[in-house]
């Protein structure tokens, strides 16, 4: 826990904590065994504010900076990394609302959204647009006071549970650069014409609904333009994806943290030649490798929250977060995996679900391909030879 943080927001963390070790930790095993969305455990996330995290308090939230909402984030996906996948799409609309929205939006759709009742889903990707965004091909067209819109979305994280879509649609598809004509709608579930097309079933990431989303001549107020203009899509979700990968680094930090926790408890308990494991140097170093990296993932995730929390941009800080959060998951998990050994492979232990669960964080928020290439222009711009 950052203990610079005032006591009241310590307290929230401290709570989320118990709430993972009493009611998550319990009855995960069987909720992702059976990929059961955990909607008693949503009902409790309510209760405790975590949908309501960073709304701002004059709309119902509590108003938390994000150096506290990645601290939350963590302590979730410690317990289980699809909880937090489910508070996190939420947060991200919620955000880009609270960033972008009209006044009229903000004050009715975040009070909604701050009682959990309502929760949120973010449709950018497409079959053949995903980290190359402006390749989208969703048009909305504009009729009267309203627009239509006409396309088909994927890998909608609470896609069949939410309730306010944010979606990006081509405004004007005559617009170059193509981001220019570009567009974020607010979309309520239950408007004609909107519907599921499918769920994907995934490799982990269990529990939380991955759907595709099918917009048949739906029918969107002019007034629901995320911001009330049109051609401030592109903006609009970049910004939103700056919160999206500080969330997904927390993601992986706390899966990461369960798996060491988990491999450190292991390796005093079992024994080998007379002695526990921990004694063998091998594990040691494994040990000290694992402890060091999460460490480091966590310094580049503050750094990256609290730059958000000033209001400066922070794709290149984000993407640095994002990108080394993720491949040191990936890296954690699989040693922990390695110390437990044969068990380690069962389902008798948590380990293996830690496995399954470490690739998405390459992959979601854009894959580290894509961030190793935002670092780089950043990097690049920042020592421009004049």
């Amino acid at each position: 826990m950052d203990t610079s943080l005032d006591v009241e927001k310590q307290l929230v963390i401290a709570e989320v904590r118990r709430f993972v070790e009493r009611e998550v930790m319990p009855v995960v095993h069987d909720l992702e065994a059976h990929d059961t969305y955990p909607l008693e455990l949503i009902e409790k996330l309510k209760r405790l504010g975590v949908f309501s995290a960073t709304i701002p308090e004059a709309y119902g939230g509590l108003g938390f900076d994000f150096v506290t909402y990645v601290q939350i984030v963590e302590e979730l996906a410690r317990g289980w990394m699809s909880l937090s996948g489910i508070v996190n799409t939420h947060v991200l609309v919620a955000h880009m609302i609270a960033s972008y929205g009209t006044e009229a939006q903000k004050q009715y759709f975040l009070p909604l959204m701050a009682q959990g009742e309502k929760r949120g889903g973010l449709c950018l990707s497409e079959a053949n647009a995903g980290s190359d965004v402006q390749a989208i091909t969703m048009t909305a067209s504009h009729v009267g006071d309203e627009y239509q819109l006409n396309g088909a979305k994927l890998w909608v994280t609470n896609g069949v549970n939410a309730s306010i879509f944010a979606v990006l649609a081509r405004t004007d598809p005559h617009a170059r650069p193509p981001h220019r004509g570009m567009s974020i709608f607010l979309v309520e579930k239950g408007t004609p014409g909107l519907s599921v097309g499918r769920t994907f079933e995934k490799l982990g990431y269990k529990g939380v609904d991955t759907a595709e989303l099918l917009f048949v001549d739906v029918r969107v107020p002019a007034s629901h333009i995320l911001g009330g203009i049109a051609g401030e899509g592109f903006k609009h979700a970049m910004g939103g994806l700056e919160v999206g990968r500080i969330n997904v680094a927390a993601r992986a930090l706390g899966l990461a943290q369960a798996a060491f926790n988990d491999a450190i408890t292991y390796a005093q308990q079992r024994e080998t030649f007379g002695k526990p494991i921990a004694q063998h140097q091998a594990i040691q170093l494994k040990l000290a490798d694992m402890a060091t990296k999460i460490e480091a993932a966590r310094l580049l995730l503050q750094k990256a929250a609290a730059k958000k929390d000033r209001g400066e941009r922070c794709d290149l800080e984000a993407g640095m977060a994002k990108l080394f959060a993720s491949e040191m998951c990936q890296e954690v998990t699989l040693e922990a995996l390695r110390i437990f050994g044969g068990f380690g492979y069962t389902k008798e232990f948590n380990v293996e679900r830690y496995y399954r669960d470490a690739p998405f964080m390459l992959v979601g928020e854009g894959t580290s391909e894509i961030q190793r290439l935002i670092i780089a222009r950043h990097l690049l711009h920042q020592h421009k030879i004049s």
